[in-house]
């Protein structure tokens, strides 16, 4: 595997990961590595560092993925549509996605009503949204590569006549 694959699927894994411990993993240098970051940083492959937090953990936002059908627009087909949804600071994902619908929208809110609030002032009132599905996420298993919960043997809650 090239050297640049290397590097992207160490900080992949782990962004906090030092340019000397790089080097040690993919038998380079530091100066090779440190050099390549920065050549991946410049040439917008690395986009961001980003921490991935447990939301069990923490007092967490209540997330909702929608799906949304739209009507593409002569010219522009579905981006146009798209750069609308995601300039909205609720919204944190969006995706184009085949299938039976459009978008895949990834949003956050504090409550549940603040998302029904978003779906129902501004993301359902755009021009050529057709529909929306929500989904609300209950728990999260694995994200971003990461498993979230610890496997261990769940005892039987007991039942009583």
């Amino acid at each position: 595997m090239p050297l640049r694959a290397q590097i992207l699927e160490t900080l992949q894994r782990d962004a906090r990961l030092t340019a000397a411990e790089i080097a040690v993993m993919t038998g380079s240098d530091e100066k090779t590595v440190t050099a390549e970051i920065e050549a991946l940083e410049k040439e917008g492959v690395i986009l961001a560092y980003k921490t991935l937090v447990d939301p069990e953990r923490t007092q967490s936002k209540v997330t909702c993925l929608i799906e949304v059908s739209v009507q593409p627009e002569r010219g522009s087909g579905f981006d146009s549509i798209a750069e609308r949804v995601y300039r909205f600071p609720e919204v944190k994902t969006v995706f184009l996605v085949s299938g039976g619908y459009d978008l895949l929208v990834m949003v956050e809110g504090d409550a549940i009503r603040d998302i029904a609030d978003f779906v129902t002032d501004k993301l359902s009132t755009l021009p050529n949204v057709r529909s929306t599905a929500s989904h609300f996420l209950l728990k999260k298993y694995k994200e971003m590569g990461t498993i979230l919960v610890e496997h261990r043997e769940r005892e039987r809650m007991p039942v009583s006549p």
